[in-house]
């Protein structure tokens, strides 16, 4: 892909994220693992990190900082989103995006989830505040499993049917 192009889609990436943070949702249901993921699978590690963190750093600004730790926890969860993108770089199939997408919203509800029982004060530090942390979170889940299952298919789907269309109409052209 042409420098354009990943500049293009980079900037896209960005919009899209801010204004999905910004915009009133549905809890939980941004497409920001489908971008870590989407990003590092078709730009590379380095362009899907920068994007990421423009996205969580500029509307974080508007939507207020919070604990520190907490914070380092969600930041950190979507890095370790974006290298399991790697694993996509050369194995696009259905059947991996979505086994990469699924492990991803697990990976970041128990680290996230971890992080609230941790540091927040809300749960006792016991087992039992630990396993409280995660049945309230539940919910929570449900939401960003769907959305983060959703965005996924629908950012490799769209691109790759559209790359299949430009190649398939250029090839028409040229004959």
């Amino acid at each position: 892909m042409s420098q354009k192009n990943s500049l293009i889609i980079a900037t896209f990436l960005i919009v899209l994220g801010v204004a999905s943070r910004l915009l009133p949702h549905v809890w939980n249901t941004t497409p920001m693992t489908a971008i870590a993921l989407f990003a590092t699978a078709y730009l590379g590690l380095r362009y899907s990190v920068v994007i990421f963190i423009a996205i969580m750093a500029f509307a974080d600004i508007f939507l207020g900082f919070y604990q520190w730790p907490i914070m380092l926890s969600v930041y950190g969860s979507f890095i370790l989103v974006a290298l399991l993108g790697l694993y996509l770089r050369k194995n696009k199939t259905a059947i991996s995006i979505f086994g990469i997408a699924l492990s991803s919203s697990v990976l970041f509800f128990l680290i996230t989830n971890w992080a609230v029982w941790q540091f927040s004060g809300m749960y006792v530090h016991s087992w039992l505040g630990l396993t409280q942390s995660y049945t309230l979170a539940l919910p929570f889940f449900r939401n960003s499993l769907f959305g983060d299952l959703f965005y996924t298919s629908v950012f490799f789907g769209a691109f790759e049917f559209v790359k299949y269309f430009v190649s398939n109409r250029v090839r028409i052209c040229n004959i």
